[in-house]
């Protein structure tokens, strides 16, 4: 028997300009716009953007279903991605698959994109950490922390990845996530940006990139043992064993993803967490005194050390939580379905606004706050159900979050470790840009008073 639904029954509309809609609201700080949305309209409202309609589906209620089965069931991801899928002439990318093929792609990258990647590499990981904060860190200087935080992220992931540190390209990959994800996925910029100099230069220069991690694989096949394989290695070896999951064509979006999927995301993250830090003394003293604590032992690097720096595990949350670098997720409606007794039409472009419960007090006593301690064993307030959401929520959650997540500790840790900092100027309060991810403005600097280790 056919189900039938009342399709009668639309969201609220939220109130905007003619012709550009809410847009100007949604560029300034989407958080903040969808949360007082959710407080005034509900969990579920539409909004326009340049006379396009988008349903939005809001608070902990859209968390927890993007988690359940039902959503698994309803939702889809390749709409959204189609424009960087055309762009890379591409037959796949793990973010726009569901399914079974979805399932065979995650398998394949799954080891590359986790903490496992470190397994028996901690100190060299420092030491490429150290080299990055000696070369752009320099005592004395006023350093922009965006662009250094991008240098560091390109160098770690270059040489996890391939040995390569691939300094050179960083600002080629910055242009090209810049436009690809604010044209082609965001849709927040016009298509005539594609065909700028400044972007046809960068996106050749990223995909010469990709091409030489292709040359590299083929150099040294053969030359590594099991534990010395990185994702470049699992997606070359699985490329050769089943070509029609992972086509030629796919190798250089596949080569290159790490960085698009790292630079912004991990950068902004360290960035918003170094101003957060730096505007509170008492929680810069107790991060400095776990990582001298830390680092003043003898011998190699433990991954239990990670686990003995509970401030600056609740300093990196708490920039996710204040300053999440994905505001909300975008998604299609892969049938018709009621949603809080409201119709979604198959083939409907919707925003899954589920940091709102970042901002919410229900879930986060005086959520404004920076309170380091929330994540603790006795408080976990991030553990409520659809509370806390930095990585996405459902089967495309981040595969990069575990590694992610010691990638933030150990380059934050050596930093406050190895230098002595403080905002420039003192009493600097944050611009947040929002597109392509919201993140620190690129003119946020801190000045590095000298070496402290």
């Amino acid at each position: 028997m056919t189900e039938t639904f009342d399709t009668t029954r639309q969201p609220p509309q939220v109130k905007g300009f003619p012709i550009l809609g809410n847009i100007l609201d949604l560029a300034k700080d989407p958080g903040k716009f969808f949360y007082h949305c959710y407080r005034q309209y509900g969990p579920v409202f539409s909004i326009k953007v340049l006379n396009k309609s988008y349903k939005v589906l809001a608070g902990p209620e859209a968390a927890k279903f993007m988690g359940s089965g039902d959503g698994k069931i309803k939702l889809r991801s390749r709409e959204f991605w189609e424009g960087l899928i055309n762009e890379y002439q591409t037959k796949y990318l793990l973010g726009a698959e569901d399914g079974e093929i979805h399932k065979k792609l995650r398998n394949v990258m799954k080891n590359g994109f986790s903490k496992k990647a470190l397994d028996g590499k901690y100190d060299q990981f420092i030491e490429t950490t150290d080299n990055m904060l000696e070369k752009d860190w320099l005592p004395g200087n006023s350093v922009p922390v965006v662009a250094g935080m991008q240098r560091l992220v390109t160098a770690q992931l270059g040489w996890l990845l391939t040995g390569r540190v691939p300094l050179d390209y960083v600002e080629d990959i910055r242009i090209t996530i810049q436009n690809i994800l604010n044209v082609l996925v965001t849709r927040q910029r016009p298509k005539i940006l594609l065909k700028m100099p400044a972007y046809k230069k960068a996106f050749k220069r990223v995909t010469e990139l990709g091409n030489l991690m292709v040359e590299d694989y083929y150099a040294n096949k053969g030359k590594k043992s099991q534990s010395e394989k990185t994702l470049v290695d699992a997606i070359m070896e699985e490329h050769e064993r089943n070509s029609d999951l992972i086509p030629k064509s796919d190798l250089v979006l596949l080569m290159t993803g790490p960085y698009v999927a790292g630079l912004d995301t991990v950068a902004n993250t360290v960035a918003s967490m170094i101003y957060l830090v730096l505007k509170h003394p008492k929680v810069y003293q107790q991060i400095q005194n776990e990582v001298d604590g830390i680092f003043s032992k003898s011998g190699p690097f433990e991954e239990s050390s990670l686990k003995q720096m509970p401030t600056l595990f609740g300093a990196i949350m708490e920039s996710m939580r204040l300053y999440p670098v994905a505001a909300a997720s975008m998604r299609v409606a892969n049938t018709n379905f009621e949603y809080e007794n409201c119709h979604i039409q198959e083939g409907e472009l919707l925003y899954m606004g589920i940091t709102v419960p970042h901002h919410m007090e229900e879930f986060f006593p005086q959520p404004t706050k920076f309170d380091v301690h929330r994540y603790s064993r006795e408080r976990a307030e991030h553990m409520q159900p659809g509370a806390y959401s930095p990585f996405g929520r459902g089967p495309h959650t981040c595969l990069g979050k575990t590694l992610a997540d010691t990638q933030m500790m150990l380059s934050m840790a050596r930093l406050f470790y190895r230098l002595d900092l403080q905002l420039d100027p003192i009493n600097y309060e944050i611009k947040v840009k929002t597109a392509p991810t919201p993140g620190p403005a690129r003119s946020f600097k801190v000045r590095v008073n000298g070496y402290r280790n």
